[in-house]
């Protein structure tokens, strides 16, 4: 955990750290506190940790979008309404998106209401914005900062960290499931679980990352 050295309205000062290369066993014992990490659960799918009220971000923060909180029973209902939908209303106001890939994402969201992809895992703890670049390799082992915590699927932050390449993947994920195993097919949906943090990208930034989009979500639909 990194310590907090002060805060105010417009900045958050915390310990320095120092970074070094990525190691096999760093990577292994990051997939380990993961996997604890998550199952430390949340209340809902949606609900921030307590004492937070309100929305989360997402993006640089120069330029950050809201991540809507939600309280959702299942989570289809939760990507669709908290997720997909934000996703698909700001990609339109924005113009990052033409039509049909807003239908694609639109019918993708009625799938996920449908409840296709939900089964009985509870929520879990996320860190929920969890690619490579907000984990810190350090002599003592990754740290991980940023965090847009929120109730949500385990799988999630699995996919965020494989989206941008973390280091020593296979090892994170290995030992994430000496804790916790993963359902089965779990490959299948780590595209499912890139759609969101794919398409902010096509809103924040254009360039491919709207046919990359077209690519995740069109074998959902």
């Amino acid at each position: 955990m990194v310590e907090v050295r002060g805060v105010g309205a417009d900045h958050l000062d915390v310990e320095a750290l120092t970074e070094v290369a990525p190691t096999r066993r760093a990577a292994r014992e990051l997939g380990r506190g993961l996997a604890v990490t998550h199952d430390a659960g949340a209340r809902r799918f949606g609900s921030p940790p307590d004492g937070w009220s309100g929305d989360g971000f997402f993006g640089p923060l120069d330029q950050p979008l809201p991540m809507p909180a939600g309280d959702h029973e299942r989570w289809g209902a939760f990507l669709a309404d908290c997720r997909v939908e934000p996703l698909a209303a700001a990609a339109e106001r924005r113009r990052a998106l033409g039509p049909d890939d807003l239908a694609l994402l639109r019918r993708l969201a009625d799938r996920l209401r449908a409840g296709t992809w939900d089964d009985d895992d509870p929520p879990a703890r996320l860190h929920g914005d969890l690619w490579s670049g907000n984990v810190l390799w350090t002599p003592a082992g990754a740290t991980l900062i940023d965090p847009a915590a929120h109730g949500g699927h385990r799988e999630s932050d699995l996919a965020m960290l494989a989206l941008f390449g973390c280091p020593h993947l296979a090892d994170v994920l290995d030992a994430y499931q000496e804790v916790h195993p993963l359902r089965r097919g779990w490959q299948h949906r780590v595209a499912l679980h890139q759609v969101y943090p794919v398409g902010m990208h096509a809103v924040l930034f254009g360039g491919g990352y709207a046919a990359q989009l077209r690519r995740l979500v069109a074998p959902y639909v």
